[in-house]
């Protein structure tokens, strides 16, 4: 779906993914320019299998897939969804019944079939690729059954604005590999025969490689389990290029007993993981790139953010996610933008990337409040470092979790935090501290009422943290602001000062 066709859907988008390995319904509920998964539900039914021998769609997979597409359309329409598509690609369009399936599929199940060429699905995949790493550099990879696609992303591409490549589609989809036998010899000839003839291929040396679907998922997951990864979130973890190639070459030797023993992923998906791997060794070696980032954004991602008209798509997704949880969460309207300016003038010198990390933990500073009490530290660090959110790297996301963690009063020695503490650069504890504590006594000033801010000013005075109150109101002065000021002061090294002051300075100023 190009640009272009772009209408505004304003609830909830379904999505059915007919792959050549996979069968998904995907359901994202929209608020404003942010998206959120609803549903998430797959049944692996192999259309492709035998494909390459046959020319035909697998018959049992068939036979799955129709039980579970009126399963799908079905629960579609019962939780109402505003804009549902089923989307057909490399299986159903290579196969000599594919089109005879699709209208099959549209009969039965009243809803019409989009069979997508390969270049709009490398196109759609490496759309949802930047939806959730808008900052990405070089060339996206989508591993499906029956195929791959390659399309380049980055600035200075020629379509999409500049964003995304001419894409092109291989026959080296895992299934279609495993037609070749088990001689990884005759496997590794076809994938470099396929890749040699792909310009597109060479076209991101020294960027990144950016992989998407279920079998660069699972091996994602499979090298977590291998080095004991503390946090197990697939989109936009980081492998660099010389550990990716050794570890594609040790499971892409491994066999699927071996695989079993060593990782809980279903047994259908590893099936296909060995194949995939040694592809992806391959294609590591065609593009070069500087790392391998794995994406859990796609070509559902990418058809879903394009239903978004573009003047209503937030510039950061980051942070337009964050004022949507926001503004369902919290107990009075939220105000991100008063709270990171309030704090601000204990950060003179951030540099952007920080900035929008305050902003982001600025935007979550309630989302706990309905917790108990004892738990709402472990659960506001739980919540925020977990939440389905995209354009954050996986540090990123223990800084803005950690200043969450304090601002409910957690400890920095919590053993909560532990396992995540090798993400977080050493020299931004005290930041995430002060920062934290600064939220702590600022919904303590207001009770969570953000416009009452306004009225105060905290702010460093050569060795003094002072806090300005109006002259006359009883509202700011009690034990727990001045305890709370104190600890303030304590992060920074400084001395806390509560003061009285005629002029009233602004939040920011």
């Amino acid at each position: 779906m190009s640009e272009r066709q772009a209408n505004s859907v304003t609830g909830r988008i379904g999505i059915i993914d007919l792959g050549s390995n996979s069968l998904r319904l995907a359901v994202f509920e929209r608020h404003g320019g942010a998206l959120f998964p609803q549903i998430n539900e797959k049944v692996m039914c192999g259309l492709a299998r035998g494909l390459s021998s046959t020319g035909r769609l697998n018959r049992d997979g068939v036979a799955l897939a129709f039980v579970n597409l009126r399963r799908f359309v079905a629960l579609a329409h019962a939780i109402g969804v505003d804009h549902l598509a089923v989307l057909a690609t490399a299986a159903v369009r290579d196969a000599s019944d594919g089109q005879a399936f699709a209208e099959e599929v549209a009969r039965e199940c009243r809803m019409p079939v989009t069979i997508i060429d390969g270049a709009e699905e490398a196109r759609l995949s490496a759309a949802g690729v930047l939806a959730g790493i808008p900052e990405a550099e070089g060339i996206v990879g989508d591993l499906g059954g029956g195929s791959v696609e390659l399309v380049r992303v980055g600035r200075g591409v020629a379509f999409e604005g500049g964003r995304i490549g001419r894409g092109i589609t291989l026959p080296l989809g895992s299934l279609r590999l495993a037609e070749l036998g088990d001689d990884t010899k005759t496997v590794s000839e076809a994938v470099e025969r396929a890749l040699a003839a792909a310009h597109v291929a060479r076209a991101g040396l020294r960027q990144n490689l950016y992989l998407v679907g279920g079998a660069s998922r699972a091996i994602a997951r499979l090298h977590m389990e291998h080095t004991h990864y503390p946090l197990h979130i697939v989109h936009r973890y980081t492998i660099a290029r010389a550990e990716a190639e050794t570890f594609f070459e040790i499971i892409g030797r491994l066999s699927r007993k071996s695989l079993e023993r060593i990782t809980t992923i279903s047994r259908k998906r590893l099936e296909m993981v060995p194949l995939a791997a040694l592809m992806l060794r391959k294609l590591v070696a065609a593009t070069g790139p500087q790392h391998v980032i794995f994406s859990a954004f796609g070509l559902r991602e990418g058809y879903a953010y394009g239903l978004i008209p573009p003047v209503e798509r937030s510039p950061d997704p980051l942070l337009a996610a964050c004022i949507a949880i926001a503004r369902t969460e919290s107990r009075f309207p939220p105000d991100g933008e008063r709270l990171q300016q309030w704090t601000a003038p204990l950060f003179p010198d951030l540099s952007d990337r920080v900035r929008r990390l305050h902003r982001a933990a600025c935007w979550l500073g309630d989302i706990a409040w309905i917790e108990h009490p004892d738990y709402r530290p472990e659960q506001a660090f739980a919540r925020s470092l977990r939440m389905p959110i995209a354009a954050i790297t996986h540090p990123d996301r223990v800084f803005v979790a950690a200043v969450l963690h304090t601002r409910y009063g957690g400890a920095a020695d919590d053993p909560v935090r532990e396992p995540t503490r090798p993400l977080l650069d050493p020299g931004s504890a005290t930041a995430v501290r002060t920062l934290g504590l600064a939220l702590r006594l600022a919904y303590t000033i207001c009770g969570g009422r953000i416009d009452l801010l306004a009225g105060t000013w905290l702010g460093r005075e050569g060795n003094n943290l002072v806090l300005e109150v109006p002259p006359a109101d009883g509202l700011f002065i009690g034990e727990t602001v001045q305890r709370r000021l104190d600890a303030v002061a304590r992060s920074l090294g400084a001395i806390s000062v509560l003061r009285r002051s005629e002029s009233r300075r602004l939040a920011g100023d």
